[in-house]
């Protein structure tokens, strides 16, 4: 995977289905 440390995201629809796993995955790398 590619280094996404201290980078921002900004995800819509991150509170169910697939922008929530979206949302989480990006949490676990501190993004």
């Amino acid at each position: 995977m590619f280094n996404l440390e201290g980078k921002k995201a900004l995800i819509t629809g991150g509170g169910s289905g697939i922008g929530r796993a979206i949302a989480l995955g990006f949490a676990e790398y501190g993004v």
